[in-house]
């Protein structure tokens, strides 16, 4: 881990989730070139404070972002008892991660992000919350390929490209359970309705389950056997 990431408390900024700061950029490169000054990131959950380490050089590194909180707040959250494989695609500093494996003592979170600071910051904020032994932080390649997951949430890199994006989602819905549900959230003005509507010509049932600032949360399943 970067010493100036594991050494956050000396000095670190805080950010209340919600104040109007600007978001890093170019956060889906592997190794970020950006310095990396720590800082703290706090948001509230169903009345739950998470008071998490982020750094530059990561997605949206001084607030959770407002498609995360439409998200995290209009998605269906796991009840306590659910078990199974969730995966965290795009994890960035873990948000995400963090809320689905305090909700879920039961289950097993895989965060996954192609950027490798972004893999330490989730690693240390699992270590913060006590849920280390159930979080598998990973780049896309480190996943076993036998591991199917009951849930998957994202609030997917739209940067990236369409092109680029299509074939992430082609790479990891394939792998939800029979039964499992795919939550993503998008904004409307880059793309939500025709990401739908070509997620159902892919054959998934892809409906709109929520909106909400500027947002569409998508809920993806498996289409019902006729």
């Amino acid at each position: 881990m970067d010493d100036t990431v594991a050494k956050y408390p000396a000095g670190v900024e805080s950010v209340r989730s919600g104040e109007n700061v600007r978001v890093g950029e170019h956060y889906f490169t592997a190794d970020p070139g950006a310095s990396a000054r720590p800082r703290e990131v706090v948001f509230t959950i169903e009345g739950q404070e998470y008071d998490l380490v982020a750094a530059g050089g990561v997605f949206s590194a001084t607030r959770l972002d407002p498609g995360t909180t439409v998200l995290l707040k209009k998605g269906e959250l796991p009840a306590p008892g659910t078990a199974g494989n969730f995966l965290d695609l795009g994890c960035g500093y873990g948000p995400i991660t963090m809320v689905l494996a305090t909700r879920a003592p039961q289950a097993e979170i895989w965060a996954v992000d192609v950027n490798s600071r972004a893999r330490d910051l989730t690693e240390e904020n699992a270590q913060r919350l006590k849920v280390a032994d159930r979080v598998h932080v990973a780049e896309p390649d480190g996943v076993p390929a036998g591991v199917e997951f009951a849930q998957i949430w994202s609030n997917p890199p739209i940067r990236v490209g369409k092109e680029e994006l299509h074939q992430l989602l082609l790479r990891w819905l394939p792998r939800l359970a029979p039964d499992g549900t795919a939550w993503l959230v998008v904004a409307k003005h880059k793309g939500a309705d025709s990401l739908q509507q070509w997620l159902a010509a892919q054959g998934w049932q892809a409906d709109r389950h929520a909106s909400g600032s500027g947002f569409r949360v998508l809920k993806v399943t498996r289409p019902q056997a006729v």
